[in-house]
């Protein structure tokens, strides 16, 4: 049987309506996919904590989390991904990537360019289609 996992994403938008994308690394699972940053969900955690848990420790600045924007599951090779994202707005500092390949804003018009693991694209249809 396929491992479950339940994570959450971060739609972080700012003034100029850019979204804030992160490029997965070489070394890290669905390498060299674009996705919205988040990660899993620890135990007594709700989904708004695990993200500015996940935003504090992956990009170093804090955020608030706005409603939710979709939840989605995908089944990959070897995992099932529940998937729940939010919007978000980054409230202390400026986001700096230390896990991930690359970050960056991008309009809601080109996110549809932006090569997202299938777990992101249901979310990305929808901001694309605001």
């Amino acid at each position: 049987m396929k491992k479950s996992v339940h994570v959450v994403g971060a739609i972080i938008e700012n003034e100029k309506n850019e979204i804030f994308c992160a490029l997965r690394s070489p070394n890290m699972i669905l390498a060299n996919y674009w996705e919205f940053p988040g990660g899993k969900i620890e135990a007594g955690e709700t989904p708004q904590q695990a993200l500015k848990r996940e935003i504090q420790e992956e990009f170093s600045c804090e955020i608030e989390v706005g409603k939710k924007v979709e939840d989605t599951t995908y089944e990959y090779e070897k995992v099932i991904v529940r998937l729940e994202t939010y919007m978000a707005k980054i409230v202390q500092g400026v986001p700096s990537i230390s896990e991930h390949a690359d970050a960056k804003w991008v309009i809601r018009q080109s996110l549809s360019q932006l090569d997202f693991a299938p777990a992101d694209l249901p979310a990305v249809e929808k901001l694309v289609q605001k």
